[in-house]
């Protein structure tokens, strides 16, 4: 199956460039009965909030992704690369034309898979030297950062549950199978028994 993609992030642009541009190279390279998706939305949305996200749910092996360039899959580079990265996983291929890459089972694409996992690591570190700057500034200006040292934890994961753990444990109960319900490791459940006096 062969899909073209087409995306525009507002109502002003047009997609009709975009699938006129999409049909030729298809008709190019004699991929024919083309399903299209097309949608008006941010690239900054993660793709399970787009129609792309439901795309990568359906698309299966040697299966083709058409797109006029790569940044119609996202804005980021770490979303462009965990996209591809589901695909080339899958086994489809994703062809983009203004780029020219064909990515698929092949060198170019385990090159290319290779630069973008880089490149999303740098952005990730990136964003976490930009978050500690801006921590830092907070703290310079005077500013307290998180909870203050020797301070206890107000809102624990089973603050609002203390009367319900209190009526199961009388039922008998055990801890285990609380933590289970309740969605929490075995330590946790039993240090805030120990912390509420709970038996």
């Amino acid at each position: 199956m062969v899909y073209g993609y087409i995306r525009v992030s507002t109502g002003k642009q047009t997609a009709k460039n975009q699938k006129i541009e999409i049909q030729r190279f298809c008709k190019e390279r004699k991929l024919r009965k083309v399903q299209w998706i097309s949608e008006t939305i941010s690239g900054t949305k993660s793709p399970d909030k787009r129609k792309l996200g439901a795309l990568l749910q359906t698309v299966g092996k040697d299966d083709i992704i058409v797109c006029t360039e790569i940044s119609r899959l996202g804005r980021s580079m770490m979303m462009i690369f965990d996209v591809l990265n589901k695909l080339m996983t899958i086994g489809a291929k994703v062809y983009t034309i203004k780029e020219n890459y064909e990515l698929g089972d092949n060198i170019q694409s385990q090159v290319l898979a290779f630069a973008f996992g880089l490149s999303a690591q740098i952005e990730r570190d990136l964003i976490s030297e930009r978050t500690k700057m801006g921590l830092e500034r907070i703290r310079k200006e005077g500013k307290i950062v998180g909870r203050p040292k020797g301070q206890k934890q107000t809102k624990l994961k089973l603050t609002g549950k203390c009367a319900y753990i209190k009526r199961e444990r009388l039922k008998g109960r055990n801890k285990k199978s609380l933590a289970q319900e309740l969605g929490v490791t075995f330590p946790t459940i039993h240090n805030f028994m120990k912390r509420k006096g709970i038996a």
